[in-house]
């Protein structure tokens, strides 16, 4: 895993629609994944996301979570349920670093 925040940045940098927010949702989810041990999937309340993330605004978090899930660096399982946490995926971008290293 050490090099999947580098492959990420490395995704990020091509990408010119992501914008502060998106990156720092993604690193809250990235320490939610790390303290889960890197198992797929996790488990997330949005509260918690937004506290950690520093996102003040609902619909900016939700704009934001569903860009980075129709882009491919997350796959998000919403839950619609108050007392049950939404289900994340990250996707291993080490794996690409290692693609690029090959290539």
């Amino acid at each position: 895993m050490k090099h999947h925040l580098t492959g990420f940045f490395d995704r990020i940098i091509q990408d010119q629609n992501l914008n502060p927010t998106h990156i720092s949702l993604y690193i809250t989810l990235f320490q939610y994944w790390n303290i889960n041990h890197f198992q797929n999937p996790i488990s997330i309340t949005r509260e918690e996301v937004m506290r950690i993330s520093k996102i003040c605004s609902t619909a900016t978090y939700h704009k934001c979570i569903k860009e980075l899930n129709e882009k491919g660096y997350i796959k998000y399982e919403p839950s619609f349920n108050p007392f049950k946490g939404s289900m994340v995926i990250l996707f291993n971008f080490s794996e690409d670093q290692n693609q690029l290293k090959k290539g």
